[in-house]
């Protein structure tokens, strides 16, 4: 992709506010990739979403950006998020809505929304975002595109700003997974997976008991074909382990905002802020006995997946909310995303097949298996498009 053309898009489809910033030299041609802007490129400003930061450019890339910046990769600017990445709708304050690029009058999802309009608008050939809770693959649902949160631990996360460092992930968004599929390759430093027009066998899927409820109508019509045939098994509980990853962020996100809440609160906006103020009500003996139940969980999760390729499941309870219509959608959108993170598991929204707006199938595999869960969403990516 030319670099220019990539900024072309970017002015063209401005009013969908998916950057905060973008390059000033449109020359080069290669493979253009847009960073959700938690994360430093050298040369560009690092806001966080939020307005605390210094308006300095970074004077290095974060390690990923480095691999990236390595392998011949062309930076088309930083997108978009939910301030502080404390958010799940995008929505900022300081730097505009980001809007949906299907239906504009609705929310893109957070936090890492502009990434996901980035590939939607075709404005990069991949993104990167980040995922606490949810943040790659509730805006790669919305907004109809692929995001894949990694295994915890396969790509640095170093040179990013922290909403919960023991939880954070970095990682790909793309149209298609093999886009997903060269991004993490470029960003881990692993061998890339080969993505074919299907696999010899159908992958074995399998749905966690009790999991699935309280669909809006949209992604109840996907999710009943999808779930055609399909057993169910047994799994932690959904919320024993929302509860658990979320204890850990509320207490981990406090301690990075704690002072700046105190000397700058006006310069958050109030949905941040008040969510900043509820996690600080997190105790110390709260957060370590859920640092305990959650290495208990995670090996339960990891132990069920035995003889699976991949667990399934909708990505979010609903389609993209209206703008005017956001409040208290957390848990919607955070049901089936969040006890992920507290597993540490690869898990990968791709887009369902459906005509109006977008809805998003998770697969989630095993710790460590980030190739084989993409081998097994390109199965299904392709048998979807039949």
């Amino acid at each position: 992709m030319k670099l220019a053309d990539a900024l072309e898009r970017i002015a063209d489809q401005r009013h969908l506010n998916a950057f905060i910033s973008f390059a000033r030299d449109g020359r080069g041609e290669g493979e253009v990739v847009a960073v959700k802007d938690l994360i430093d490129v050298k040369g560009m400003v690092t806001t966080a979403g939020g307005t605390i930061l210094p308006l300095n450019p970074a004077g290095a890339d974060a390690p990923v950006i480095q691999r990236l910046r390595a392998a011949g990769c062309l930076f088309a600017g930083k997108t978009n998020l939910h301030e502080w990445a404390f958010g799940i709708t995008s929505v900022n304050p300081h730097y505009g809505p980001v809007l949906n690029p299907v239906d504009p009058s609705r929310i893109a999802g957070g936090s890492s929304g502009g990434s996901a309009v980035a590939v939607a608008i075709k404005a990069c050939d991949w993104a990167v975002g980040t995922d606490t809770g949810g943040s790659i693959r509730v805006p790669a649902a919305l907004c109809g595109v692929v995001g894949l949160k990694p295994s915890a631990g396969a790509i640095p996360t170093a040179g990013v700003f922290p909403l919960a460092q023991s939880l954070d992930t970095v990682g790909p968004m793309a149209s298609r997974v093999a886009g997903v599929a060269r991004g993490l390759a470029l960003m881990s430093g692993q061998p890339q997976v080969a993505i074919t027009r299907g696999s010899p066998s159908q992958p074995r899927l399998a749905i966690p008991r009790a999991w699935v409820d309280d669909l809006d109508d949209p992604t109840a019509d996907v999710w009943k074909t999808v779930a055609r045939g399909l057993d169910h098994i047994q799994f932690p509980d959904r919320q024993l382990l929302s509860d658990c990853a979320l204890t850990i962020l509320f207490y981990e996100a406090a301690q990075v905002h704690k002072a700046w809440m105190e000397e700058f609160p006006h310069r958050y906006g109030a949905d941040v802020l008040a969510l900043l103020r509820e996690a600080a009500t997190v105790s110390l003996e709260s957060y370590e006995s859920a640092l305990v139940e959650r290495r208990r969980l995670a090996a339960e999760a990891q132990a069920a997946l035995v003889g699976w390729d991949a667990l399934i499941m909708p990505t979010t309870a609903r389609v993209a909310c209206m703008l005017t219509d956001q409040r208290r959608v957390r848990e919607v959108y955070t049901r089936f995303t969040r006890p992920f993170n507290a597993t540490g598991q690869p898990a990968i929204s791709i887009p369902g097949a459906v005509a109006g707006l977008p809805v998003g199938i998770q697969l989630v595999g095993a710790i460590g298996e980030d190739r084989a869960l993409l081998a097994t969403a390109a199965y299904l990516e392709h048998a979807w498009s039949q």
